[in-house]
């Protein structure tokens, strides 16, 4: 078993005590066993999919997703104990959310986002559908 301050073969050193999701507000909040707390925005998490469909099969392959805006969350389906499917309102449905990388997510939001916005707008492309 996994103690606390160790970590598994998905990088789990932190364990979520808390995935709740808020339909109306569109966001996932997640509670790791340390406390840390983060609230997670649809679109954020939709952008940064771990999905091959957003990731491509190697760092060149990266797609920028725009117009997600308004995306919302349908559902969660539990993936062992690592991690997380995620079911968008777009019918996204293929990224994994492993704990290691939401909580990394979370750490570095405003940094992930800023990036996000940096490359929408150097694209010419935009938030809205």
């Amino acid at each position: 078993m996994t103690g606390a301050g160790d970590s598994d073969s998905f990088g789990t050193r932190h364990w979520p005590t808390e995935l709740r999701l808020k339909r109306a507000e569109k966001t996932l909040e997640v509670v790791f066993d340390d406390g840390q707390r983060f609230r997670l925005p649809a679109e954020l998490l939709r952008v940064e999919s771990p999905s091959a469909e957003v990731q491509g099969h190697g760092g060149e392959d990266r797609r920028i997703v725009a117009g997600r805006r308004h995306v919302g969350i349908l559902n969660l389906e539990p993936i062992g104990n690592y991690a997380v499917r995620i079911i968008f309102d777009d019918l996204h449905d293929t990224g994994i959310f492993s704990w290691s990388y939401l909580r990394e997510l979370g750490e570095r939001q405003d940094e992930v986002w800023q990036r996000y916005l940096k490359v929408l707008a150097a694209r010419g492309l935009s938030r809205d559908p």
